[in-house]
């Protein structure tokens, strides 16, 4: 079974680093996939041009779930198409 694939916004993460998992695209991805979130959850996330593996989590701070991702292992999508052919 393939990994489920979720819409992020890159640009909206916290203070530790995790991406926040409230915005729009990512609540319709949700939403369409009935996706319920819960934690150690495996997700690829993806944004225009960038995907990325993340394990959602429960921020208590915040009181919204979020993806802890390796902001290194960020892939440009036309990279991944450059590795298909």
């Amino acid at each position: 079974m393939s990994q489920l694939r979720v819409f992020a916004d890159f640009h909206n993460a916290d203070v530790q680093g995790r991406l926040r998992l409230n915005c729009i695209g990512t609540i319709e991805d949700l939403a369409l996939q009935n996706i319920k979130l819960h934690d150690g959850q495996l997700l690829t996330l993806y944004s225009e041009d960038l995907e990325v593996d993340g394990v959602v989590q429960y921020s208590e701070e915040e009181h919204l779930w979020v993806a802890v991702i390796d902001w290194n292992g960020i892939k440009q999508l036309e990279d991944l198409a450059l590795q298909v052919q």
